[in-house]
C-alpha cells in the first residue's frame, strides 16, 4: 500500500523547500524539516501499519535525496561508525534520511564540521552524540559547541553511566564552551559525586579549581633541578611538576577518586588518568623476569601488580643506564623516594585491575575492597610526594 494522496504530496512540497535536515518521530507520526526558513512539520495520517507506514516514508525520502529506495541500506553500508572519509555533501545527505543511525554516522565522521554540526544535532540531539562531536576542535570553537556543552550540563544529574558523568564533565571543561561559574559548579558536584573530578582530572590536571600549597620538598627541587628541566630532563620537569602546588591539587584529587570510585568504569578512568599524566616519564627498561617491558605491557596480554612495577622501578634505578635519570638522582639523592614513585606511577596502566575484574563484577564497597592490592599501593605512592 502507498503513502496516502495527501501525506505524498505534503512530504513533496517539504521537500521542493530543499530542507537542511529532516527527523521524524515515530510515536507522533510527524516528519519534521529544518529549512532555510525555520522548521517545517507534516502530520502523517497512516492508511495501514505505522511500522510499514514509516519505512515508506523513508523510502521516498531515500529516493529523492539518493536515487533509491533502498539507497540508504547500501550507502550506510559503506560507511562505519571509524569515519570515512567523505565529503560535505555525502554527510549532509544523511542528515536528510530521518534515520537515527545515519545521523549517528554523521556525528562519528571524522571530517565533521561546525555547520553540519548544527544540522546533525537538530536532528538528534542526544547526549552520545554532543559527547561525540565536542572531540572536533572545530565544533568546540565554533557556534554549535556552546549548545552541545550546556545540553550535556543540564543532562548530568541524569546520566546513569559513570563513564559517561566523567566525559561529559571532561568535555564540557575544553576552553570556551562553559562559563566560570558553571565550572566551580560541577567541582562543587564532586563532593557528592567523584566521577565529576575524574573529569576535571582527565580535562586539565594542572588546572584544578583547588588551592593547595607546594610540597615541603618543592624548594629543595625547584633550586637544584629547575637547569635540568629547562634543558630538556623530562624526570627533573615531572618531578618539579608532582611536587609544586598544582601537582599537589592533582594527586589530592587523584587520592579522593581512588579512595572512593563508584564502579569498574572509574577505575579504568583514574587509571587513564595516571598513565597520561606521567607519560613522559615512562622509563624503557629491560624485561624483568616474570615482568613485561613497560613500554610492552601496555599492549600484552599478561597481567602486571603493582608490587612488581614498585620493583621494577627500584631495579631501573640501580641499574643507572639512564643518564637524564642519574643526573635527578644525583642532584636530590634525598628525594630517591618520590623519583621511585614517580617511575611507578609511570608505568601504572588498567593492566593492573584485569586480573581482579577478570573474576568479579562488583560495584561500590565489595569492588574497593577487592581492589585494596591495587588502591593501596596506590594511594602510598602518591603519598610520598607531600
Amino acid at each position: 500500500m502507498a503513502l496516502s494522496n495527501e501525506d505524498n504530496l505534503r512530504l513533496n512540497v517539504m521537500l521542493a523547500q530543499k530542507p537542511q535536515a529532516i527527523r521524524i518521530d515515530d510515536s507522533r507520526m510527524i516528519v519534521y524539516a529544518l529549512t532555510e526558513k525555520g522548521e517545517a512539520k507534516v502530520q502523517l495520517n497512516p492508511n495501514c501499519n505505522e511500522e510499514k507506514y514509516l519505512k515508506q516514508v523513508r523510502e521516498l525520502l531515500s529516493t529523492h535525496f539518493l536515487g533509491s529506495p533502498g539507497g540508504y541500506p547500501i550507502y550506510l553500508r559503506r560507511w562505519t561508525r571509524m569515519g570515512q572519509e567523505r565529503d560535505d555533501e555525502s554527510l549532509e545527505r544523511l542528515l536528510l534520511l530521518g534515520e537515527p543511525e545515519a545521523v549517528v554516522a554523521v556525528v562519528h565522521a571524522a571530517q565533521l564540521n561546525d555547520d553540519i554540526a548544527a544540522k546533525a544535532w537538530w536532528a538528534m540531539p542526544a547526549s552520545d552524540n554532543a559527547r561525540r562531536m565536542l572531540y572536533h576542535d572545530e565544533v568546540v570553537k565554533g557556534n554549535t559547541g556552546p549548545q552541545l556543552a550546556e545540553y550535556l550540563v543540564e543532562f548530568l544529574p541524569f546520566e546513569e553511566e559513570q563513564w559517561a558523568i566523567g566525559e561529559s564533565v571532561k568535555l564540557v571543561l575544553q576552553p570556551g564552551l562553559i562559563n566560570e561559574q558553571t565550572r566551580e559548579k560541577l567541582w562543587g558536584q564532586g563532593k557528592r559525586k567523584n566521577t565529576y573530578l575524574l573529569g576535571f582530572l582527565a580535562a586539565d590536571p594542572d588546572d584544578l579549581p583547588i588551592e593547595v600549597a607546594p610540597s615541603a620538598s618543592y624548594s629543595i627541587a625547584e633550586e637544584r633541578l629547575s637547569g635540568l628541566s629547562e634543558a630538556g630532563n623530562a624526570y627533573a620537569a615531572q618531578l618539579l611538576r608532582l611536587l609544586s602546588a598544582k601537582g599537589q591539587a592533582f594527586l589530592k584529587t587523584l587520592d579522593q577518586v581512588v579512595k572512593k570510585p563508584m564502579n569498574q568504569d572509574v577505575v579504568v578512568g583514574y587509571l587513564r588518568v595516571i598513565q597520561h599524566y606521567f607519560q613522559d616519564v615512562t622509563p624503557d627498561c629491560t624485561p624483568q623476569e616474570g615482568v613485561n617491558n613497560t613500554r610492552l605491557y601496555a599492549t600484552s596480554g599478561s597481567a602486571v601488580d603493582m608490587q612488581s612495577l614498585i620493583s621494577l622501578a627500584a631495579a631501573y634505578i640501580k641499574e643507572g643506564q639512564d643518564q637524564d635519570l642519574m643526573a635527578i638522582t644525583e642532584q636530590v639523592p634525598e628525594l630517591r623516594r618520590q623519583i621511585e614513585a614517580m617511575l611507578v606511577l609511570s608505568m601504572v596502566s588498567e593492566l593492573v585491575v584485569n586480573p581482579i575484574f577478570a573474576r568479579t563484577d562488583a560495584i561500590g564497597t565489595l569492588m574497593r575492597k577487592k581492589l585494596e592490592p591495587v588502591s593501596g599501593p596506590l594511594l602510598e605512592l602518591t603519598g610520598v610526594f607531600q
